[in-house]
């Protein structure tokens, strides 16, 4: 779940950058280099959940699923088939002949030990996917099996996630995991790690024992480059000096759409920008007062003037994944029917303090704090770094904050736990949003495999949430990430992932 950043550059060390990443066009056939705000500061999949080292993960440990990056569906991976049985609690994987990066076997001990490590250790940093496991065992070299507490509809999909990847049990053992994952692990996935310059970069070259025959398709060399500055990451872009820059800020989408030799897209994303209220304390643990809030917003107005028309105004609380209702009507924008509200709920002329970071959440935060102003609310504006929103959220000490995440997942498992549920450890996102009945809609979601009867359960989890404004549903914005039209075959499949052994580039 992330929050957007902005930085900037002065010129001089903006010209510096672009210097200093300069390289010989010769090779450019032989190595693609990505830029991204992003950084890599582990290469143990079970230890970080940010985003540079998400995007590490994908690329270097493959998982027992894969997702098919044209239609989205679950495909075999590392597991070539699998059986669940009839009460859904027991699943069987069959591993196919694969091995590691030093040519060593990948094992069903590999994967017990990889995925125990996520459920267990103190150190995990996402074992929410991983909740419902109960035990799993190797029954024989190639044969993994897992019971779950009880049946769990989103479990498959969970064991496609970015910290799902497979690590060998005997490197660990023999290296220790601090030396194990310091520079170079040995890794399950299409690449293998060359060099790592961490604050810098890291350089992945194809690993001649993944699994994928043929795969990756290109013998190029990667560089995951860590460049803060947007503006220096398109303008190497624009020189050759990068293939694919990750994270293009909304102002400069159209400019790139309009250059020559730039394939400027806007990917299909499961973000959503919203606004937290504080739920425990006045003015938003009036329901009154969150509806006024809510409808005070034009969603549509403040969706342009931030991604310059390039989101979708969002209908309900949840981003666009599996059984999102796109029938809901969403909250109307209706300022005199919101002052109104406000008047009944006693809450005319409350102070408000709007906790805001830069980036395009400050801009929000400016816009709220003109919309509510003029219903009769008293909002202000705090400026605060990453660390401190985060302590205050934490602690519930702030009224209101615009913010965005994102599901690792299609599945609403993982989104309505987050974002919703008072019970399952994130607070409904720090709102202390609690409503007994999605909590139980939320646990049922989970057991039901009908996939008719999970689009109800969801459909209802919205319509209430939604209804109380468990948070206030802004806008749905889609990736946005700029490649070189030399680049062929790659393509975005999360926030995050993306199928970069299908990648090929021209001279």
């Amino acid at each position: 779940m992330g929050i957007s950043k902005r930085f900037s550059l002065a010129s001089a060390a903006f010209a510096l950058a672009i210097s200093a990443f300069a390289s010989d066009p010769a090779l450019s056939a032989d190595l693609i280099r990505i830029v991204s705000p992003y950084r890599t500061t582990t290469l143990d999949p079970m230890r970080s959940a940010s985003a540079g080292n998400i995007e590490t993960y994908g690329q270097i440990y493959a998982r027992l699923l894969r997702r098919d990056p044209e239609s989205g569906a679950l495909q075999p991976g590392l597991a070539e088939r699998w059986e669940i049985s009839d009460d859904g609690r027991v699943y069987t994987f069959h591993l196919r002949d694969a091995q590691f990066s030093n040519g060593t076997q990948i094992t069903a001990d590999d994967v017990v030990f990889s995925l125990s490590r996520i459920h267990g250790d103190k150190q995990s940093a996402y074992p929410a996917p991983l909740e419902a496991m109960d035990t799993i065992v190797a029954k024989d070299p190639k044969t993994v099996v897992i019971t779950l507490k009880s049946a769990f509809a989103p479990f498959l999909d969970n064991l496609e996630i970015w910290n799902m990847g497979i690590v060998s049990k005997a490197d660990v053992d023999a290296r220790g995991v601090e030396k194990a994952f310091a520079d170079m692990p040995v890794t399950s996935g299409p690449y293998k790690v060359k060099e790592w310059k961490p604050n810098e970069m890291l350089v992945i070259e194809p690993n001649p024992h993944y699994w994928r025959t043929g795969y990756p398709k290109s013998d190029a060399t990667v560089e995951l480059r860590e460049v803060t500055s947007p503006e220096t990451r398109i303008a190497m872009l624009k020189a050759g000096e990068a293939e694919v820059v990750r994270s293009v800020p909304w102002t400069q989408i159209a400019d790139l759409k309009a250059t020559k030799g730039i394939d400027m897209r806007l990917e299909p994303s499961t973000t959503i920008y919203m606004t937290l209220l504080d739920h425990k304390r006045e003015p938003f643990s009036n329901l009154k007062a969150r509806q006024a809030a809510a409808e005070a917003l034009d969603s549509k107005a403040i969706a342009k003037a931030v991604t310059l028309g390039n989101a979708q105004v969002a209908n309900t609380t949840l981003p666009m994944i599996d059984f999102h209702d796109n029938d809901y009507p969403g909250i109307p924008y209706d300022p005199v029917k919101a002052k109104a509200l406000l008047q009944e709920s006693g809450m005319m002329g409350h102070e408000v303090k709007i906790l805001a970071m830069s980036g395009p959440t400050e801009q929000v935060a400016l816009l709220l704090q003109a919309q509510w102003q003029a219903i009769g609310l008293k909002p202000t504006i705090v400026n605060v770094d990453v660390g401190a929103w985060w302590d205050a959220i934490g602690k519930g000490d702030y009224d209101a904050t615009p913010s965005s995440w994102y599901n690792e997942t299609t599945d609403p498992d993982l989104a309505v736990r987050w974002a919703v549920c008072g019970t399952c450890g994130s607070n409904s996102y720090s709102t202390y949003y609690n409503n007994p009945k999605v909590n139980d809609l939320v646990e049922q979601g989970t057991r039901e495999t009908d996939p008719v009867k999970r689009a109800a359960i969801y459909k209802e989890i919205q319509k209430i949430s939604t209804e109380e404004v468990s948070q206030i549903p802004l806008f749905y914005a889609p990736n946005t990430n700029a490649y070189s039209t030399k680049l062929k075959g790659m393509k975005l499949t999360s926030a995050l992932q993306w199928t970069l052994e299908d990648a090929t580039i021209t001279k």
